[in-house]
């Protein structure tokens, strides 16, 4: 094995692969460490708790590009403020939610929380049970299933969609166009427009949505996002209600579907844990919260230093690029007792980071939590037993199974599943 500061974890496919050696390699030397890129790599919890929590002194404005793209500026002085929103636009082309900071970021988000109380969600469940009892009942009849492409992609899609109210006749389409491109932070695909064409692609049809039913309200999730109002009762800008759209539509659907396979390794890898939740369905949300801490399928997001100042007694300079790893942080010894083991019912269990924190806190988080459990239980429910096909994946012990090479998504390419009937 390469020596640690030999190997880079944004450019080498091994690590991207599989992260966790290499966090695991970085502790000894504290939970704060600069890499070869200058970027500062955060590992554990309550430093990773500190950043996420103080977005005065850390920006979110380098979260979709990344902390190894070099910055437009160079930074001057203790503060650089004023130098990022006078690059703001730079830093990020498609100002979308995620890279927004303070009152804009707040104002932009509360147009999207009607989409998550506890009716509407209620309402999206029956969509969910529905298809995916059909999905599942396709798949055990013929045995067997690919279950990231065939299925788990097919179904988070289509949940947003119904959430969002996207016309049926669209949502294929949707689907095929996020499917052709590469997932976030690939770096196999870097160089590869194809995840910005979608967006731009989606956001076309989003604004003729909004526009119409600005035009013309009806009765439907749409006609709520068209009629928004920021906090302060101002009507939003109508490209700002569609970013918000289009980026909830993309960003839910890869995190959802490799969650699923995430979460589906474990029950097909330990028989006595999937028999155990099959006959105690009850158990499946605590299940799904081990498996968000222990196999999230976002690794980490991206800040950078506003100001001058310490995280976990290390300096920070302003214009500091930092990456704050989830993956690391929630397998943490400081908070987890036994990290790396799997065990349903941890106290405070729901204070893993694989959401995120603070103010930017994953607002797509009670949904995927409900369309994840929900797949889960129709697929309990109607088998006997789910193993993983020997025939594409090898047997026990020497198992094949490819992670896709991204420094931001945790998730494998493909997941062949057998499934046995009651």
């Amino acid at each position: 094995m390469q020596a640690l500061e030999q190997r880079d974890y944004f450019t080498d496919l091994s690590v991207l692969r599989d992260p966790y050696q290499y966090f695991e390699d970085m502790r000894p030397g504290g939970p704060v460490q600069w890499d070869s890129n200058g970027v500062l790599i955060v590992t554990g919890f309550e430093e990773a708790l500190e950043i996420l929590r103080n977005s005065e002194d850390f920006s979110s404005v380098i979260s979709t590009s990344g902390p190894v793209v070099p910055l437009p500026f160079e930074p001057e002085g203790d503060d650089i403020n004023a130098q990022i929103e006078a690059h703001r636009d730079e830093m990020a082309p498609t100002q979308l939610l995620v890279t927004y900071d303070g009152s804009h970021h707040l104002a932009a988000r509360s147009l999207l929380n009607s989409l998550f109380t506890p009716s509407r969600l209620r309402a999206n469940e029956e969509f969910m049970e529905d298809y995916a009892g059909q999905l599942v009942r396709d798949a055990v009849a013929a045995g067997e299933c690919e279950l990231i492409n065939q299925i788990a992609t097919p179904y988070v899609t289509l949940v947003i969609a119904d959430l969002l109210g996207v016309p049926e006749e669209d949502r294929e389409t949707f689907r095929k166009v996020i499917d052709a491109g590469p997932p976030p932070g690939d770096m196999e695909a870097a160089d590869q427009p194809s995840a910005s064409y979608a967006l731009t692609f989606m956001a076309e049809y989003f604004a003729r949505y909004i526009q119409q039913r600005r035009d013309h309200p009806q009765q439907d999730v749409l006609t709520e996002l068209a009629h928004a109002k920021f906090p302060d009762g101002s009507t939003p800008d109508l490209m700002e209600v569609v970013k918000g759209a289009m980026f909830l539509f993309a960003a839910g659907q890869d995190t959802s579907a490799k969650l699923l396979g995430n979460a589906m390794r474990f029950l097909v890898e330990d028989q006595a844990l999937q028999q155990r939740l099959r006959e105690n369905p009850s158990l499946i949300p605590a299940f799904l919260e081990e498996a968000l801490r222990l196999e999230g399928s976002t690794k980490g997001t991206f800040r950078l230093a506003r100001r001058r100042t310490t995280v976990g007694g290390t300096d920070v300079p302003a214009g500091t690029r930092i990456m704050v790893s989830f993956a690391a942080a929630n397998r943490d010894a400081n908070r987890w007792p036994n990290p790396i083991s799997f065990e349903i019912g941890r106290s405070k269990i729901k204070e893993h980071l694989a959401f995120g924190r603070g103010a930017h806190v994953c607002i797509g988080a009670p949904l995927a939590r409900v369309e994840v459990r929900v797949l889960l239980e129709r697929f309990l429910e109607k088998t006997s037993r789910i193993e993983l096909s020997e025939a594409v994946h090898g047997p026990v012990g020497n198992r094949k199974l490819n992670y896709e090479p991204s420094y931001i998504i945790r998730g494998l390419e493909r997941l062949n599943i057998v499934l046995t009937p009651p």
